[in-house]
């Protein structure tokens, strides 16, 4: 009888990407992949380094693991196995903790699934985790996350990004066009390009750090592929999202415009005190030039409250600067400390109470431009990829400028294309509209 493996991806959509290629892996030696909910041989969680919360998640999800099955074998992977493996492996139920270089590998480690008293760690010295491991992930039926390209080449204060998957390297072109075209095979739609600094791609593509193509070169060849409907930029740092690359997307077969740019902060004192490479002037002109170029792209920023040092003026500072930006959302992190980060060691600590209630008022902001973007579409015609779930007898959408819509539960609609006219906005905040026509567009 096969035996059971089950997943559990804490994080980003770069850890999902991976952990689909990681259950390939275990296809491959004739496991049976069941929910994480399900009775399992084997529990394998990729974690997530970026929040604490991931931290403590962590020992829930272990704990969960063993109630379904207590003689289950527990693996973990991923960003937080590769910062502190020996915590990890010291949880108990953990059997095996995998670093950024061995995760990959884990079929290798799976000769003798008998419990350990104590996890086992194979962890690398982080500077030998430079080779790159191509991966996608098939999200739902809809959209796949392909990534492009691994770990950071910067220095950020607060992140240990760096420390947890190593220098910047690249996926080749060739084999990042060969996984979009095993996906469009699958009849899905979109895809969603991921990394960890993805505008740096081309770095590495030789195991080296000679730059082959550049993130341009990439976007070019990807929308060259055929059967692709739909091509999303994830995040993007704006000192290289460059205005060739905006100006490609506006006119381009696939891409979508939607763009993610983290900003992290709206006050220039703070961005020099994280180690950013831009000032805010930069950013005012990248959300210029797609807006531009595209008046009703999608922009969603990155912003991070409470880092140290971090006053209520330089607040404020961020605040009025996000509120008079031509944005569509934003993502609002708490800093967190992290051990070995020169952030962590900084003075002028802000309090707990504080960080939460600059938080909260940027949340607030953030409903706030969401709904005014939403607005401005209003009796506009788009094009809606309809998703998979049946939630609460609704089905819901995202128009190619990511306007999340609503219409009554219809399985004829999953993974399908139609043009729609935006009509109104619903009490929930999503979007109510018409069809244009009764023709499937893909």
């Amino acid at each position: 009888m096969n035996r059971k493996v089950a997943f559990y991806t804490l994080g980003c959509k770069l850890n999902f990407s991976e952990t689909s290629t990681i259950a390939r892996s275990f296809e491959k030696e004739d496991f049976e992949r069941v929910d994480f909910s399900e009775k399992a041989d084997i529990y394998v969680i990729n974690t997530c380094s970026v929040t604490e919360n991931a931290d403590k998640r962590f020992k829930t999800i272990v704990k969960q693991a063993q109630q379904r099955n207590p003689n289950a074998f527990v693996a973990a992977v991923g960003c937080y196995a590769q910062l502190k493996p020996e915590e990890l492996a010291a949880v108990d139920g953990v059997d095996l903790v995998l670093g950024a270089t061995e995760k990959f590998k884990i079929t290798d480690y799976l000769n003798d699934l008998s419990k350990n008293d104590h996890g086992e760690v194979h962890s690398c010295e982080i500077e030998e985790a430079d080779f790159y491991v191509g991966s996608y992930a098939i999200g739902d039926r809809t959209r796949a996350f392909l990534k492009v390209q691994d770990g950071c080449d910067y220095k950020c204060t607060y992140c240990t990004i760096p420390l947890a998957r190593g220098i910047s390297r690249s996926d080749s072109l060739e084999n990042v066009l060969q996984n979009a075209r095993e996906i469009a095979a699958q009849d899905i739609k979109e895809i969603v390009l991921t990394g960890v600094n993805i505008g740096d791609y081309g770095k590495g593509e030789f195991g080296n750090k000679k730059h082959g193509h550049t993130f341009l070169d990439l976007v070019k060849a990807l929308d060259e592929v055929e059967g692709i409907h739909r091509l999303r930029i994830s995040s993007i740092e704006p000192n290289l999202l460059k205005n060739e690359t905006i100006h490609f997307v506006a006119k381009s077969n696939s891409f979508v415009p939607h763009f993610h740019i983290p900003l992290q902060s709206g006050s220039d004192a703070i961005l020099k005190k994280m180690r950013r490479r831009y000032l805010t002037n930069l950013y005012v002109d990248r959300v210029k030039q797609i807006k531009e170029t595209m008046p009703h792209a999608c922009i969603g920023v990155d912003v991070i409250v409470g880092f140290p040092g971090e006053t209520d003026e330089h607040f404020l500072e961020t605040y009025h600067f996000l509120n008079a930006l031509d944005i569509s959302y934003l993502h609002v992190f708490t800093y967190s400390e992290r051990d070995n980060t020169l952030a962590a060691e900084m003075e002028d600590v802000v309090p707990q109470n504080v960080r939460r209630k600059r938080s909260k008022m940027l949340r607030g902001l953030s409903a706030k431009k969401r709904r005014a973007f939403y607005e401005g579409q209003l009796g506009s015609v788009r094009t809606v990829l309809f998703e998979g779930e049946n939630k609460s007898g609704y089905i819901h959408g995202f128009t190619e400028n990511y306007v999340k819509v609503k219409a009554p539960w219809d399985p004829a609609l999953v993974n399908t294309l139609h043009q729609v006219e935006l009509t109104e906005i619903d009490e929930d905040g999503l979007v109510r509209f018409e069809f244009v026509s009764d023709k499937v567009l893909a």
